[in-house]
């Protein structure tokens, strides 16, 4: 990461860069745009060549198969191999970005997440006016899985560190282990760290054309038994080479390893980018005995399970009026269309990608409290709706990759109006996101707190209208 990197502030990439490549299994040349976005925004992929197609999220939900790296679908549109690049976002210290492809699968370049660091580099980090907010794993989280012999446990720690260990009973690989006490060091222990594959695997890929991009170079091909003359002419063939050869230590026509563990250390590169996943900046402890993508994946919606279910605890937002706001009032009127007097949201103190905080600071000197209850000012329940509805309307609007919308209420569901709110009180506005975004269509759900008493809540379904 970078000098005077602040973990606990959310970061986005100072401009768009791109970069081009062979996605490994579908043989598809694929140029690749990585995008700057708003805090909150989180990782978005959005394919180019495949018109009105949605952003996906960079969500375990969102996973549709894992059997030869780990691919994301919506709406029947897949972006596949994605965690190489979702581990160099992880291992930067980025937090928000938007990934623009023109094909269906990640470059696999050759093989690492350290291409993408390249380019992250030439454009740099920088901070946003946000918090990060990480959840802390307050209890060992463990999933295990008999069959394929895998442990994967989350223990609790002041931050995130991954210990990976692997054992193929292979005479060529032993058993290796690798670990990342600090994110700092990704770059220079991690990033470069190739996929590696047995060759009877790739025998049986080559077999049913399922390395369509495969090359020598992009992977590390681990030689795991005797192979036959017409068996090194047909991988040559396959590879577009004139020979293949089997140097002693056991890997096909390879270079040197880049480290003497870096099969392990690029399961651990996996692990990074497939817990990205869960959503949310975890701090933990993760230890992972013989993962793999399916486990990463099947771990990574266990511990974001845990992490929805016992965010109740922590669910009522605290406001700390010296905390500088994601956005100002100014940043509110560049977003919104309302003016006073009915702008009713004064600032942002909290956004991430499914949930939104604001503020509105009630005063004696509103215009309402003139004609509603005259010597008992209390505060129409309908404006606090609306108070609601303009912050669920920057939530949704925030999610957008690009352009400019207005949130437009469908329906207002299960209001309910539990305190009342007078003069003095400073009312907390919280949104959630009940579902993902769908063509335009918003669900949530409001809350508002004056402290940590729940004042009003309801459920509100909105459509963003983009304007022309």
């Amino acid at each position: 990461m970078y000098k005077d990197f602040n973990p606990d502030k959310q970061h986005t990439l100072a401009d768009a860069v791109s970069i081009s490549g062979t996605g490994l299994h579908t043989g598809i040349n694929v140029d690749m745009t990585l995008k700057p976005a708003n805090p909150g925004f989180g990782f978005q992929f959005q394919r180019l060549d495949l018109v009105g197609s949605l952003p996906i999220k960079a969500d375990c939900d969102l996973v549709t198969d894992t059997s030869r790296g780990t691919t994301l679908e919506l709406d029947e549109v897949k972006v596949n191999t994605v965690e190489h690049i979702l581990a160099a976002l992880v291992g930067m210290g980025v937090d928000n970005c938007l990934i623009e492809l023109n094909g269906p699968e990640i470059p696999i370049i050759d093989g690492s997440s350290g291409p993408f660091i390249e380019i992250i580099d030439k454009v740099g980090v920088i901070e946003q006016d946000a918090a990060k907010a990480w959840y802390s794993i307050d209890t060992n989280i463990s999933f295990y899985d008999e069959a394929k012999r895998v442990e994967m446990t989350a223990l609790p720690a002041t931050n995130y560190e991954i210990t990976t260990l692997i054992d193929f009973n292979s005479p060529v690989l032993g058993t290796q282990h690798a670990s990342l006490k600090s994110m700092n060091d990704f770059k220079t222990e991690i990033a470069t760290c190739r996929t590696f594959c047995f060759l009877h695997e790739l025998e049986m890929l080559i077999d049913n054309n399922l390395v369509k991009g495969g090359d020598i170079n992009n992977a590390i091909v681990v030689v795991d038994k005797p192979v036959t003359e017409e068996e090194m002419a047909r991988l040559a063939k396959a590879f577009g080479r004139t020979k293949v050869e089997i140097k002693t230590e056991g890997y096909l026509n390879n270079l040197e390893l880049r480290f003497p563990n870096e099969p392990a250390r690029h399961k651990l590169l996996d692990v990074i980018g497939d817990l990205a996943l869960i959503g949310y900046p975890i701090k933990a402890h993760i230890i992972a005995n013989r993962p793999g993508h399916s486990s990463n994946v099947e771990f990574a919606k266990k511990i974001k399970q845990y992490i929805k279910k016992n965010k109740h605890t922590k669910d009522i937002p605290v406001y700390n009026p010296s905390q500088p706001a994601v956005y100002n009032l100014q940043q509110i009127e560049k977003t919104l269309p309302h003016r006073y007097p009915f702008l009713l949201v004064d600032k942002i103190i909290e956004l991430s990608d499914n949930c939104i905080v604001g503020i509105k600071n009630v005063t004696f000197n509103e215009f309402f409290f003139q004609g509603h209850f005259p010597g008992n000012p209390v505060m129409p329940g309908v404006l606090q709706i609306e108070a609601l509805a303009q912050t669920g309307g920057i939530l949704c609007i925030n999610t957008m990759p690009e352009g400019n919308y207005d949130t437009y209420f469908l329906k207002i569901d299960n209001c309910k109006f539990k305190q009342k709110v007078i003069p003095g009180d400073s009312m907390i506005l919280k949104m959630e996101l009940i579902e993902p975004i769908r063509r335009g269509i918003c669900v949530m759900k409001g809350s508002v707190y004056v402290g940590n008493k729940l004042c009003t809540e309801g459920e509100f379904t909105a459509q963003l209208i983009k304007r022309p």
